[in-house]
Protein backbone atom coordinates (compact mmCIF):
# COMPACT_ATOMS: atom_id res chain seq x y z
CA UNK A 1 0.00 0.00 0.00
CA UNK A 2 1.16 3.47 -0.83
CA UNK A 3 1.43 6.08 1.93
CA UNK A 4 0.64 8.78 -0.66
CA UNK A 5 -2.98 7.68 -1.16
CA UNK A 6 -5.20 4.92 -2.53
CA UNK A 7 -3.59 2.41 -4.86
CA UNK A 8 -6.64 2.41 -7.18
CA UNK A 9 -9.00 5.31 -7.80
CA UNK A 10 -12.31 4.81 -9.61
CA UNK A 11 -14.96 7.02 -11.07
CA UNK A 12 -17.61 5.36 -8.87
CA UNK A 13 -17.76 2.72 -6.13
CA UNK A 14 -20.92 0.86 -5.10
CA UNK A 15 -21.10 -0.80 -1.66
CA UNK A 16 -24.08 -2.66 -0.22
CA UNK A 17 -25.04 -4.93 2.68
CA UNK A 18 -22.36 -3.94 5.17
CA UNK A 19 -24.70 -4.66 8.13
CA UNK A 20 -23.04 -2.42 10.71
CA UNK A 21 -24.41 -3.48 14.10
CA UNK A 22 -24.48 -7.17 13.20
CA UNK A 23 -21.83 -9.54 14.53
CA UNK A 24 -21.18 -10.93 11.06
CA UNK A 25 -20.21 -7.51 9.66
CA UNK A 26 -16.62 -7.41 8.40
CA UNK A 27 -16.10 -3.67 8.87
CA UNK A 28 -12.36 -4.06 9.44
CA UNK A 29 -11.98 -5.56 5.96
CA UNK A 30 -14.05 -2.75 4.46
CA UNK A 31 -11.82 -0.17 6.15
CA UNK A 32 -8.81 -2.01 4.75
CA UNK A 33 -10.45 -1.94 1.31
CA UNK A 34 -10.95 1.84 1.49
CA UNK A 35 -7.31 2.38 2.39
CA UNK A 36 -6.45 1.07 -1.06
CA UNK A 37 -9.50 2.13 -3.13
CA UNK A 38 -11.26 5.47 -3.55
CA UNK A 39 -13.73 7.14 -5.91
CA UNK A 40 -15.22 10.51 -6.80
CA UNK A 41 -18.72 9.12 -6.08
CA UNK A 42 -19.68 6.38 -3.63
CA UNK A 43 -23.12 4.76 -3.60
CA UNK A 44 -24.26 3.01 -0.42
CA UNK A 45 -26.80 0.58 -1.85
CA UNK A 46 -28.74 -0.37 1.27
CA UNK A 47 -28.37 -2.39 4.47
CA UNK A 48 -25.31 -0.41 5.48
CA UNK A 49 -26.62 -0.30 9.07
CA UNK A 50 -28.49 -3.35 10.39
CA UNK A 51 -31.39 -1.93 12.38
CA UNK A 52 -32.89 -5.41 12.81
CA UNK A 53 -29.76 -6.69 14.57
CA UNK A 54 -29.42 -3.57 16.74
CA UNK A 55 -33.04 -3.93 17.89
CA UNK A 56 -32.33 -7.49 18.98
CA UNK A 57 -29.08 -6.71 20.84
CA UNK A 58 -26.76 -3.72 20.74
CA UNK A 59 -23.43 -4.43 19.07
CA UNK A 60 -21.26 -1.55 17.83
CA UNK A 61 -17.49 -2.17 18.06
CA UNK A 62 -14.89 0.47 17.26
CA UNK A 63 -14.41 -0.77 13.68
CA UNK A 64 -18.06 0.04 12.91
CA UNK A 65 -17.66 3.55 14.26
CA UNK A 66 -14.38 3.93 12.35
CA UNK A 67 -16.11 3.07 9.08
CA UNK A 68 -18.82 5.71 9.66
CA UNK A 69 -16.12 8.29 10.43
CA UNK A 70 -14.24 7.27 7.27
CA UNK A 71 -17.32 7.94 5.14
CA UNK A 72 -17.90 11.33 6.79
CA UNK A 73 -14.27 12.29 6.15
CA UNK A 74 -14.61 11.33 2.49
CA UNK A 75 -17.73 13.51 2.21
CA UNK A 76 -15.90 16.44 3.82
CA UNK A 77 -13.05 16.03 1.36
CA UNK A 78 -15.43 16.38 -1.59
CA UNK A 79 -16.58 12.86 -2.46
CA UNK A 80 -20.24 12.60 -3.35
CA UNK A 81 -21.85 9.90 -1.19
CA UNK A 82 -25.38 8.71 -1.99
CA UNK A 83 -27.24 6.44 0.44
CA UNK A 84 -30.12 4.28 -0.85
CA UNK A 85 -31.61 2.57 2.26
CA UNK A 86 -32.57 -1.11 2.27
CA UNK A 87 -34.86 -3.19 4.48
CA UNK A 88 -32.40 -3.54 7.38
CA UNK A 89 -31.86 0.24 7.51
CA UNK A 90 -35.44 1.11 6.58
CA UNK A 91 -35.59 3.67 9.42
CA UNK A 92 -33.70 5.98 7.05
CA UNK A 93 -36.59 5.86 4.59
CA UNK A 94 -38.21 8.58 6.68
CA UNK A 95 -35.38 10.92 5.66
CA UNK A 96 -35.41 10.87 1.86
CA UNK A 97 -34.06 14.13 0.46
CA UNK A 98 -31.99 14.97 3.53
CA UNK A 99 -28.24 15.09 4.13
CA UNK A 100 -26.31 13.65 7.07
CA UNK A 101 -22.79 15.05 7.22
CA UNK A 102 -22.81 15.48 3.44
CA UNK A 103 -24.28 12.03 2.75
CA UNK A 104 -27.42 12.21 0.57
CA UNK A 105 -30.33 9.90 1.47
CA UNK A 106 -32.52 8.99 -1.53
CA UNK A 107 -35.18 6.39 -2.34
CA UNK A 108 -33.42 5.40 -5.57
CA UNK A 109 -31.03 6.96 -8.03
CA UNK A 110 -30.17 6.90 -11.71
CA UNK A 111 -26.44 6.71 -12.22
CA UNK A 112 -25.09 7.88 -15.57
CA UNK A 113 -21.97 5.96 -16.50
CA UNK A 114 -18.92 7.44 -18.19
CA UNK A 115 -20.17 5.99 -21.49
CA UNK A 116 -23.58 7.67 -21.14
CA UNK A 117 -25.46 4.53 -20.11
CA UNK A 118 -28.02 4.97 -17.35
CA UNK A 119 -28.35 2.58 -14.40
CA UNK A 120 -31.18 2.38 -11.88
CA UNK A 121 -29.67 2.12 -8.37
CA UNK A 122 -31.93 0.44 -5.79
CA UNK A 123 -31.40 -1.95 -2.88
CA UNK A 124 -33.87 -4.51 -4.24
CA UNK A 125 -35.86 -5.60 -1.17
CA UNK A 126 -39.04 -4.06 -2.59
CA UNK A 127 -39.05 -6.93 -5.09
CA UNK A 128 -38.56 -9.65 -2.48
CA UNK A 129 -41.99 -11.16 -1.81
CA UNK A 130 -40.87 -12.68 1.50
CA UNK A 131 -39.72 -9.30 2.84
CA UNK A 132 -42.85 -7.53 1.61
CA UNK A 133 -45.55 -10.08 2.44
CA UNK A 134 -44.18 -12.26 5.26
CA UNK A 135 -41.94 -10.10 7.42
CA UNK A 136 -42.03 -12.66 10.25
CA UNK A 137 -40.54 -15.22 7.86
CA UNK A 138 -37.91 -12.72 6.75
CA UNK A 139 -36.92 -12.15 10.39
CA UNK A 140 -36.82 -15.92 10.99
CA UNK A 141 -34.61 -16.34 7.96
CA UNK A 142 -32.40 -13.54 9.29
CA UNK A 143 -31.85 -15.53 12.52
CA UNK A 144 -30.95 -18.65 10.53
CA UNK A 145 -28.56 -16.56 8.45
CA UNK A 146 -26.90 -15.23 11.61
CA UNK A 147 -26.31 -18.83 12.74
CA UNK A 148 -24.73 -19.67 9.37
CA UNK A 149 -22.43 -16.66 9.70
CA UNK A 150 -21.33 -17.80 13.19
CA UNK A 151 -20.50 -21.22 11.76
CA UNK A 152 -18.69 -19.46 8.93
CA UNK A 153 -16.45 -17.65 11.45
CA UNK A 154 -15.66 -20.95 13.20
CA UNK A 155 -14.75 -22.68 9.95
CA UNK A 156 -12.49 -19.81 8.89
CA UNK A 157 -10.78 -19.71 12.29
CA UNK A 158 -9.64 -23.27 11.60
CA UNK A 159 -8.67 -22.36 8.03
CA UNK A 160 -6.53 -19.45 9.27
CA UNK A 161 -4.84 -21.76 11.79
CA UNK A 162 -3.81 -24.08 8.96
CA UNK A 163 -2.85 -21.20 6.66
CA UNK A 164 -5.75 -21.74 4.25
CA UNK A 165 -7.39 -18.66 2.63
CA UNK A 166 -10.84 -17.34 3.62
CA UNK A 167 -13.83 -19.27 2.29
CA UNK A 168 -17.53 -18.52 2.74
CA UNK A 169 -19.41 -21.54 4.06
CA UNK A 170 -22.75 -19.71 3.97
CA UNK A 171 -22.24 -18.57 0.37
CA UNK A 172 -21.29 -22.10 -0.70
CA UNK A 173 -24.39 -23.56 0.98
CA UNK A 174 -26.65 -20.94 -0.59
CA UNK A 175 -25.39 -21.69 -4.08
CA UNK A 176 -25.78 -25.46 -3.53
CA UNK A 177 -29.46 -25.24 -2.57
CA UNK A 178 -31.63 -25.46 -5.67
CA UNK A 179 -34.38 -23.20 -4.30
CA UNK A 180 -31.84 -20.52 -3.39
CA UNK A 181 -30.35 -20.65 -6.88
CA UNK A 182 -33.82 -20.34 -8.41
CA UNK A 183 -34.58 -17.42 -6.07
CA UNK A 184 -31.44 -15.59 -7.14
CA UNK A 185 -32.29 -16.09 -10.81
CA UNK A 186 -35.84 -14.81 -10.31
CA UNK A 187 -34.55 -11.80 -8.35
CA UNK A 188 -32.13 -10.88 -11.15
CA UNK A 189 -34.85 -11.17 -13.79
CA UNK A 190 -37.27 -9.05 -11.76
CA UNK A 191 -34.71 -6.31 -11.14
CA UNK A 192 -33.75 -6.29 -14.82
CA UNK A 193 -37.44 -5.84 -15.66
CA UNK A 194 -37.63 -2.87 -13.28
CA UNK A 195 -34.67 -1.25 -15.05
CA UNK A 196 -36.49 -1.65 -18.38
CA UNK A 197 -39.61 -0.08 -16.88
CA UNK A 198 -37.56 2.99 -15.96
CA UNK A 199 -36.03 3.17 -19.43
CA UNK A 200 -32.57 2.47 -17.98
CA UNK A 201 -29.77 0.47 -19.56
CA UNK A 202 -29.21 -1.53 -16.41
CA UNK A 203 -29.74 -1.92 -12.68
CA UNK A 204 -27.33 -1.81 -9.74
CA UNK A 205 -28.59 -3.40 -6.52
CA UNK A 206 -27.72 -5.41 -3.41
CA UNK A 207 -29.95 -7.33 -0.96
CA UNK A 208 -29.23 -10.97 -1.87
CA UNK A 209 -25.49 -10.96 -0.97
CA UNK A 210 -24.50 -12.36 -4.36
CA UNK A 211 -22.21 -10.18 -6.47
CA UNK A 212 -22.75 -10.38 -10.22
CA UNK A 213 -22.42 -8.62 -13.56
CA UNK A 214 -24.79 -10.15 -16.11
CA UNK A 215 -26.34 -9.29 -19.47
CA UNK A 216 -28.80 -12.19 -19.56
CA UNK A 217 -32.09 -10.27 -19.37
CA UNK A 218 -31.84 -7.65 -22.11
CA UNK A 219 -30.27 -5.08 -19.79
CA UNK A 220 -27.22 -5.14 -17.55
CA UNK A 221 -27.80 -6.54 -14.05
CA UNK A 222 -25.13 -5.72 -11.46
CA UNK A 223 -25.13 -6.64 -7.78
CA UNK A 224 -22.60 -5.23 -5.29
CA UNK A 225 -22.53 -8.34 -3.10
CA UNK A 226 -21.93 -7.77 0.61
CA UNK A 227 -19.46 -7.27 3.49
CA UNK A 228 -20.62 -10.20 5.61
CA UNK A 229 -19.86 -13.22 3.42
CA UNK A 230 -18.01 -12.33 0.24
CA UNK A 231 -16.56 -8.83 0.89
CA UNK A 232 -17.19 -7.44 -2.58
CA UNK A 233 -17.63 -4.02 -4.16
CA UNK A 234 -18.74 -2.91 -7.60
CA UNK A 235 -16.45 -0.37 -9.25
CA UNK A 236 -16.80 1.81 -12.35
CA UNK A 237 -13.59 2.75 -14.14
CA UNK A 238 -13.07 6.08 -15.91
CA UNK A 239 -13.95 4.50 -19.26
CA UNK A 240 -17.32 3.21 -18.00
CA UNK A 241 -16.13 -0.38 -17.54
CA UNK A 242 -17.47 -2.11 -14.43
CA UNK A 243 -15.74 -4.74 -12.33
CA UNK A 244 -16.39 -6.59 -9.09
CA UNK A 245 -13.59 -6.46 -6.56
CA UNK A 246 -13.30 -9.18 -3.92
CA UNK A 247 -11.27 -8.16 -0.87
CA UNK A 248 -9.85 -10.54 1.73
CA UNK A 249 -7.75 -9.06 4.51
CA UNK A 250 -5.90 -12.31 5.18
CA UNK A 251 -4.33 -12.41 1.73
CA UNK A 252 -4.57 -8.69 0.80
CA UNK A 253 -5.46 -9.71 -2.74
CA UNK A 254 -7.78 -8.10 -5.24
CA UNK A 255 -9.62 -10.63 -7.41
CA UNK A 256 -12.13 -9.87 -10.15
CA UNK A 257 -15.25 -12.02 -10.21
CA UNK A 258 -15.87 -11.02 -13.81
CA UNK A 259 -13.08 -10.52 -16.35
CA UNK A 260 -12.84 -7.02 -17.91
CA UNK A 261 -14.11 -8.20 -21.30
CA UNK A 262 -17.28 -9.72 -19.77
CA UNK A 263 -17.85 -6.63 -17.65
CA UNK A 264 -17.42 -4.15 -20.50
CA UNK A 265 -20.55 -2.34 -21.64
CA UNK A 266 -22.05 -4.04 -24.68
Amino acid sequence: MSDQGPERRFRTLFISDVHLGARGCQAAKLLDFFRVHDADTIYLVGDIVDGWALKSSWYWPQSHNDFVQKLLRKARKGARIIYVPGNHDEFLRNYYGTHFGGIEVVESAVHEGADGRRYLVIHGDMFDLVVQNARWLAHLGDKAYDFAIKMNRLVNAFRRFFGVPYWSLSKWAKLKVKNAVNYIGAFEETLAGEAKRHGADGVICGHIHTAAIRDDHGVRYMNCGDWVESCTALAENEDGRFEIITWTHETSTRALLAPPVAARAA
